[in-house]
C-alpha cells in the first residue's frame, strides 16, 4: 500500500484538472468476476454521482474466459474448460487467471477529457510506459487493441496486454489487463480478441522473472506519468 501520494516528475498527459489523486487499490488472492464487477459498477456509479472518487483497482481473477460486446461465438474453442462471462466491456474473447493483473480503472473524463479515442490511448501509453521499465518495447498496431510485443523466433506479434473498456456518464469501468506470469496454455481455449494469426506472451515468457508486485510499482509509477497521481485506497470489497 502507498503511504504517500504519489506524483509524476513528467507532465500527465491525461491528468485530472483539479490535480486531485485517483485512489489506487490492490486485492489479495483470488477475486470472483461476477462480485468484483459489482463492486465496480457499484463504485462507478457513485463517481458519476458525485460520492465516491477515483479508483484504480488491482486484482486477480480464478480461470476464467469474458466476452466482450463483439465477440463471436465461434471463438469460444473449448466451452467446457472455464466459466464463461458475459461482459459489457468492449472487444471481443480474453482470459483472466492467476498471474494476470487485471487493473479495473474508474475515471471520471467530465474532469480530465471528454475524448474516448484520447483515453484509450492514455491507457495505452499507461501500459508501454510500465513495459519500459523492465526494458520490454511495447507497441500498439493498427486495427488491433492491446499492446503487443514483436518476437523474433517465430518472426510474429504476441499480446502481452489487453484493453476493454466502457464509459457510462463519462466514467470508465473494466480496464486493462497485463500478462506478468499467467499459465499461457489457458489462452488455447478461445481466439484472443479475434486475432488467429498472433501470439500471447507474458513478462516471464519473454524471460524476465517479474513478480506481480514489481509488475504493480511499473504499473503505478507509469500510470503517474499518463494519468497524474495516486493515492493508497481500500478495494471496493
Amino acid at each position: 500500500m502507498l503511504d504517500r501520494v504519489l506524483n509524476s516528475e513528467a507532465t500527465a498527459r491525461f491528468s485530472r484538472t483539479d490535480g486531485r489523486a485517483a485512489g489506487w487499490a490492490v486485492s489479495p488472492g483470488l477475486v470472483g468476476y461476477d462480485a468484483a464487477v459489482a463492486a465496480m459498477e457499484a463504485r462507478a456509479a457513485a463517481i458519476a454521482e458525485g460520492t465516491a472518487s477515483e479508483l484504480v483497482w488491482l486484482l486477480e481473477h480464478p480461470p476464467l474466459y469474458t466476452a466482450g460486446v463483439s465477440a463471436k461465438p465461434g471463438d469460444l474453442l473449448d466451452t467446457a474448460r472455464f466459466p464463461v462471462f458475459q461482459s459489457g466491456r468492449g472487444g471481443q474473447f480474453t482470459y483472466h487467471g492467476p498471474g494476470q493483473r487485471v487493473a479495473y480503472v474508474m475515471l471520471d473524463l467530465t474532469q480530465r477529457e471528454r475524448d474516448v479515442r484520447a483515453f484509450v490511448a492514455a491507457l495505452e501509453a499507461w501500459l508501454i510506459g510500465a513495459l519500459g521499465r523492465f526494458n520490454v518495447r511495447g507497441e500498439v498496431r493498427p486495427g488491433r487493441v492491446g499492446v503487443w510485443v514483436a518476437r523474433n523466433e517465430p518472426a510474429r506479434d504476441e499480446k502481452i496486454a489487453a484493453i476493454g473498456v466502457k464509459l457510462r456518464r463519462w466514467v470508465s469501468f473494466h480496464g486493462v489487463s497485463l500478462n506478468v506470469e499467467p499459465d499461457l496454455s489457458h489462452f488455447s481455449g478461445i481466439v484472443p480478441c479475434g486475432q488467429t494469426e498472433h501470439g500471447v506472451t507474458s513478462l516471464v515468457d519473454l524471460g524476465l522473472p517479474v513478480t506481480l508486485d514489481q509488475a504493480d510499482a511499473a504499473l503505478m509509477a507509469s500510470f503517474a506519468e499518463v494519468f497524474g497521481p495516486v493515492q493508497a485506497a481500500e478495494p471496493p470489497l
